[in-house]
């Protein structure tokens, strides 16, 4: 499902415009990225929690020569699964 069609299943959900939903949905995951920018963890009760993960730099190696290259520090966001989505997925 890419972002339109959850919009699409929410408008139709709780009866707002796709165009609410839209703004909803935009403004939700400018806000968890801002947060974790911050270096914030973002935790929606029941459903689960974003947060920053700092990866360091490595050494790693081009498939195609075998050469050395340097892969710079990075922060990724990962995203951690709340028990009731656990459940959910497994029950």
């Amino acid at each position: 499902m890419n972002k339109q069609e959850l919009i699409a299943v929410v408008a139709e959900d709780t009866e707002l415009t796709r165009t609410a939903v839209e703004r909803v949905l935009t403004s939700l995951l400018e806000n968890i990225q801002a947060a974790a920018k911050k270096g914030e963890e973002v935790t929606i009760h029941g459903f689960g929690k974003f947060a920053p993960a700092t990866r360091a730099a490595r050494v790693g190696r081009n498939p195609q020569t075998g050469e050395a290259i340097n892969i710079p520090a990075r922060v990724d966001l990962t995203f951690k699964a709340g028990k009731q989505v656990k459940d959910k997925l497994n029950g």
